[in-house]
């Protein structure tokens, strides 16, 4: 597994003089079933969010405001993907290393994942990420 899984995934638009609808359906406009929703807010500039792998849990990752960059990393090559539209987001297979950083004030960062938690599915350590995704 690489970073070419990991894609922007264009969501459904509807246009309304009243106000944009977006809307996202599990297996169908991303490619798992959602079994959790959380997000990020009130982030303080300068900090860094994320920083791990899941070994089990896809994710989807959509700036509903404001703007940050999702940096991914499969541990000989990274890339930064900058989200700031609330009608596509970031896919994300398992076991690719990422950071979460440059939030803009009022920045709110929404995901879906494909399990409920665990803290089994996290690999918070980046030597013991290194060490799995090149075994």
């Amino acid at each position: 597994m690489g970073l070419e899984q990991c894609r922007k995934i264009d969501l459904p638009k509807i246009f309304d003089p009243r106000g944009n609808l977006t809307f996202i359906e599990g297996d169908n406009h991303i490619p798992f079933d959602i079994k959790r929703v959380f997000y990020l807010y009130d982030v303080p500039g300068g900090e860094t969010r994320a920083g791990h792998s899941n070994t089990q849990s896809q994710q989807f990752i959509i700036a509903m405001s404001g703007s940050f960059n999702v940096v991914v990393d499969d541990g000989s090559q990274k890339e930064t993907f900058h989200l700031n539209r609330a009608y596509y987001g970031l896919y994300l297979p398992t076991m690719v290393w990422r950071e979460i950083d440059n939030f803009s004030s009022g920045a709110v960062c929404l995901v879906l994942t494909s399990t409920p938690y665990s803290p089994d599915d996290y690999i918070r350590e980046y030597d013991e990420f290194l060490s799995k995704v090149r075994a």
